[in-house]
């Protein structure tokens, strides 16, 4: 197996999920947003939706994270460049079908409980939305303070797991 990456070059993460209107999205823009330069994500879903969730579109714009660009998209959007890494979002614990991406990328699945359906008042639905924020942030924070330039493959990918076990 070849390596996925090069840690001295650009590196592309791709955050995977069924409809990509939500927390794929959440991940890809937070990502971009706090992510060293030469680092890049994109986001899709096995069945995008067509359409972004209007208050994760808020949240991001309220926490000063760009919005623009973001999309619902498929496999168009990895097509012409493929990702080094894949992170599934989707719940697992909560019996959603996670997608499945054939291709030489290390995988990781990073779960996370779906922010657009939680049931309640503005305040309850806002605050799911602000918790699945914070736990990306918290993730990214210890993925951004992996030594990248001296971990192999096989290091990477425990690395992943642990964190999406956080």
């Amino acid at each position: 197996m070849a390596q996925p990456f090069c840690p001295e070059a650009p590196m592309k993460i791709l955050f995977m999920c069924t409809a990509n209107s939500c927390r794929s999205v959440l991940s890809e823009a937070l990502f971009n947003h706090l992510a060293p330069a030469a680092h890049h994500a994109v986001s899709s879903g096995s069945f995008p939706s067509g359409t972004l969730n209007a208050r994760a579109l808020a949240t991001l714009e309220q926490a000063g994270v760009s919005t623009a660009g973001l999309y619902s998209k498929g496999s168009e959007a990895f097509a012409d460049s493929p990702p080094d890494i894949v992170i599934t979002v989707c719940d697992k614990a909560g019996g959603e079908p996670c997608p499945v991406y054939f291709g030489p990328a290390l995988k990781s699945h990073w779960g996370l409980e779906d922010p657009s359906q939680v049931q309640g008042d503005e305040q309850a639905i806002q605050a799911a939305f602000e918790q699945t924020v914070q736990k990306i942030r918290q993730r990214f924070a210890v993925f951004f303070a992996l030594d990248l330039d001296h971990l192999s493959p096989t290091e990477l990918k425990n690395a992943l797991d642990r964190i999406g076990a956080l």
